[in-house]
């Protein structure tokens, strides 16, 4: 027959061992957060590709739906992207002229 103080320190001790081992496997499994993030963007590509191809009847369908949508926002985008280099160049251009750096650069060559 074992004593009450003996089966709390067989408590605390399985505790303890019981803690180690979750420190342990939590150590053991670490994930990047990057990495995870990059999981979950390709899973929600795989869930909205699934569900075209559920409204559209087949995959080859869905992927002319999303080829049709990546058309469309590669043209939208163009002029925006092509605009903000042309500012950004600008400004640069400008803030060289301004402090003098542009002459130096210049008269180096």
């Amino acid at each position: 027959m074992t004593s009450y103080s003996d089966r709390d320190h067989d408590r605390a001790d399985l505790r303890q061992a019981y803690e180690m081992g979750r420190k342990d496997a939590r150590r053991a499994r670490r994930r990047h957060p990057l990495l995870m993030t990059l999981l979950f963007v390709a899973a929600a590509v795989g869930v909205v590709l699934v569900a075209l191809a559920v409204v559209n009847g087949s995959f080859g369908d869905a992927g002319v739906v999303v080829d049709q949508n990546l058309a469309t926002a590669a043209d939208k985008a163009e002029p925006a992207v092509r605009d903000a280099a042309a500012e950004a160049s600008a400004a640069v251009r400008q803030a060289t002229d301004n402090d003098g750096t542009n002459s130096a650069v210049s008269s180096a060559n």
